[in-house]
């Protein structure tokens, strides 16, 4: 995990689980960067009850939210260099957890940001987003 990933966040003092969910979105950077969508969508839940938000409103399962990707970041150019910087991580239970923290995407003349907030689920010992909420 890089450690510009986790902003104001003491990596040594986080438990195990927040590492794991750290990785998984340090995964989803990396194959952002190497414009692999395939690989990205790895970090959400395969699931018809998987939920994106945004500002045209909630698309829900898997295969819409990757549809929806495809077709609004449809070249490199488009999607440009991701980088995270994580606000607050904490769990609701065992096995949930929420994530707050800003995107940053650095096109050739364009820089846009945004806040989302990402509703981990462990399941079967992996952590996957079940829900994004990004704005």
């Amino acid at each position: 995990i890089r450690d510009d990933l986790v902003t104001g966040v003491q990596t040594c003092a986080l438990p195990i689980y927040s590492l794991k969910i750290l990785n998984v979105l340090e995964q989803q950077r990396i194959a952002w960067n190497d414009n692999n969508i395939n690989e990205f969508m790895k970090g959400y839940l395969k699931s018809d009850k998987l939920v994106f938000s945004g500002s045209n409103g909630p698309v829900f399962g898997w295969n819409f939210v990757k549809d929806r990707y495809l077709k609004t970041y449809s070249t490199k150019e488009l999607m440009g260099d991701l980088s995270f910087e994580i606000n607050n991580l904490f769990s609701l239970s065992r096995k949930v957890a929420i994530l707050l923290g800003k995107f940053n995407l650095q096109r050739k003349n364009e820089k846009l940001s945004g806040y989302f907030t990402l509703i981990f689920k462990k399941i079967n010992g992996n952590w996957y987003i079940v829900s994004d909420h990004t704005s």
